[in-house]
């Protein structure tokens, strides 16, 4: 189903990932990734104002045909018109993007909608779908038990939260079944932990030793079904019911060509172990790699 992915743009931008050894692809490397994507059937791109150069660069190659879905970064303690810095962040992110609306813009730190900033943020949001600039709002985080304050605050059009085959939270929290009830477009992320879930065992941090008996049931169950771990992960990600898109990021035509093959394949159960709750392995925020 590769039209149910979309492709994340935060390599394009920065040196990310735990498994990226080669820092950023080449322009015309990312201009051959997305010509290869939407050959594919992938229409939406994801990126963020804090993402480096992406949005500069995927202005530079074109991306007007695309649905975008952009993130904007904390909101600046000392702004007088929060409102009015929404909206011009986004004008800006719309120039580098060189296009005069997106699909959806996310706030990044969703938890300032909780805060006393939260009523004039969530006024800017309303004024971006007025105004034309944005078709939906919404929330990208980290954890879904951070919905049920946001809810109370404001409902968002879209929700994008991790989901992979070690974070079933989404699931197990109830909330994909209930954004769904609401209407709320949902993409999930982070299908690779960052690309942790792709490395051999030989390249792992030593940060993760921590959780070898995690490792060994993983490595034990990819023998058993003899999948790939992309292979795995991907078809995973997308045989969750309720997700409308599964965010991947590339560093490469070939990275991206092995994704969507996984995509046309039958979609697998997940391993029976425990749930992970740890949010030590869960969010990448908290990984001590040096």
């Amino acid at each position: 189903m590769p039209s149910q992915l979309a492709l994340g743009t935060v390599q394009f931008g920065l040196d990310y990932g735990v498994a990226n050894r080669d820092g950023r692809p080449a322009l015309d490397e990312v201009a051959r990734i997305l010509e290869a994507a939407a050959e594919s059937g992938i229409d939406t791109l994801d990126t963020a104002i804090a993402y480096g150069e992406s949005e500069a660069r995927l202005g530079a190659i074109g991306v007007a045909g695309w649905k975008i879905v952009t993130k904007l970064p904390a909101a600046p303690a000392d702004c007088t018109d929060l409102a009015g810095w929404v909206v011009a962040e986004v004008e800006a992110s719309l120039r580098r993007l060189r296009v005069d609306r997106v699909h959806a813009v996310l706030l990044h730190r969703p938890e300032q909608l909780l805060g006393t900033s939260g009523p004039e943020l969530i006024v800017g949001l309303q004024r971006l779908k007025n105004d034309g600039l944005a078709a939906k709002t919404g929330v990208s985080i980290y954890a879904p038990d951070e919905l049920d304050a946001l809810f109370a605050m404001s409902e968002p059009d879209l929700v994008q939260s991790p989901l992979s085959l070690f974070d079933h939270r989404l699931l197990r929290s109830g909330w994909l079944e209930r954004l769904g009830a609401r209407g709320v477009e949902v993409h999930t992320r982070s299908a690779f932990l960052q690309g942790l879930l792709l490395l051999d065992a030989s390249a792992r941090p030593a940060y993760f030793n921590r959780w070898q008996p995690l490792w060994q049931a993983w490595d034990d169950w990819l023998r058993a079904t003899r999948l790939s771990p992309l292979q795995a992960c991907v078809r995973y990600a997308l045989s969750v019911g309720g997700s409308d898109r599964v965010v991947v990021g590339v560093d490469s035509v070939a990275q991206l060509r092995q994704i969507v093959a996984a995509s046309e394949e039958c979609a697998i159960p997940p391993p029976t172990w425990p749930d992970i709750d740890d949010a030590d392995l869960l969010n990448p925020a908290h990984w001590k790699l040096s």
